[in-house]
């Protein structure tokens, strides 16, 4: 019996295959690519033929219109550079003559325009407290968000770290950031005994070095960023935090707010999150509410 071809998955999987060996680029950006390529493709074709030559400038820009407001400024300019890209490679390839490219509307994001996402106080560690330890996967997923919420880690940095980053001995961590950039960073008691469980009790035999490794087979290390992000959600779901915001993102944003709270200044904030530029920590002055009190001016006609 013939097994029928979907054509959407063929047209995206050559689009990967693009990326790979004519971009050269990364397994996490291939994805990032193809994720909303094939959404974009999967709502104007649905699962029948996929004729490229009929694709049009409103198809493109309804798309995004869709879409891109009902997430962040960063994840809004993920699609229109995925779709851009997609356009490109669909002309460079010959499947459409018109640059519909040039047609994907831009996505303004201003420099700290928006508030950092994080979590009310208490509500991490009711996070936390809700972690079912009984489990191999729960000793990882709470070692995993300890590392998250007492370090400040990213997503990708998670899904980096190996069995040698870790220095017992000398209670360290080294830490993979992003462009390459490695950061040797203190690690706290609680870390490293939620670490060590999972590693005695939790953590499955296997060749990969990973630290944190995948729940079911191929036993191996996380494929990309939106596993711990996932991971997040469901702790966040499971603890009843009802949250805008459910991403990896939101504890280090957590972390940096009750930092400030607690009295530390934006450098020594900017030092525990490895930032590269001063620039990028002043978004958290915008919560700092008692000292931007006195900066407010007095409403006319308001109290005296």
């Amino acid at each position: 019996m013939a097994v029928a071809v979907d054509a959407c998955e063929v047209a995206i999987a050559n689009f990967k295959q693009y990326l790979a060996q004519e971009r050269g680029l990364s397994v996490s950006v291939q994805g990032d690519y193809t994720r909303f390529a094939h959404q974009f493709l999967r709502e104007r074709f649905g699962r029948g033929s996929v004729q490229f030559s009929t694709l049009s400038a409103t198809n493109v820009t309804e798309f995004v219109r869709r879409h891109a407001h009902k997430c962040s400024a960063r994840t809004a300019q993920h699609i229109v550079g995925s779709l851009r890209a997609f356009l490109r490679y669909l002309r460079y390839q010959g499947e459409i003559t018109t640059d519909l490219a040039a047609c994907v509307p831009r996505v303004a994001n201003w420099s700290h325009s928006a508030l950092p996402r994080f979590l009310q106080p208490g509500q991490v560690q009711q996070v936390l407290d809700h972690c079912d330890r009984g489990s191999a996967v729960g000793l990882r997923n709470y070692a995993i968000l300890l590392l998250l919420a007492r370090l400040g880690l990213r997503a990708c940095e998670i899904v980096a770290m190996t069995l040698d980053d870790i220095d017992w001995e000398a209670a360290h961590l080294m830490v993979r950031g992003k462009g390459g950039q490695r950061a040797q960073m203190p690690l706290p008691a609680e870390v490293g005994r939620a670490i060590a469980v999972y590693l005695r009790r939790g953590r499955p035999s296997c060749a990969s070095r990973r630290l944190f490794i995948r729940e079911h087979a191929p036993r191996v290390g996380f494929a990309n960023s939106a596993a711990v992000s996932t991971l997040v959600q469901r702790a966040l779901a499971d603890a009843g935090v009802d949250s805008p915001h459910t991403g990896a993102y939101v504890f280090r944003h957590s972390l940096a707010t009750e930092m400030l709270r607690q009295g530390a200044s934006l450098g020594e904030i900017g030092q525990l999150l490895r930032h590269a530029h001063p620039d990028t920590t002043q978004i958290y002055a915008k919560v700092d509410v008692r000292a931007l009190r006195p900066l407010a001016l007095r409403w006319p006609g308001g109290g005296r």
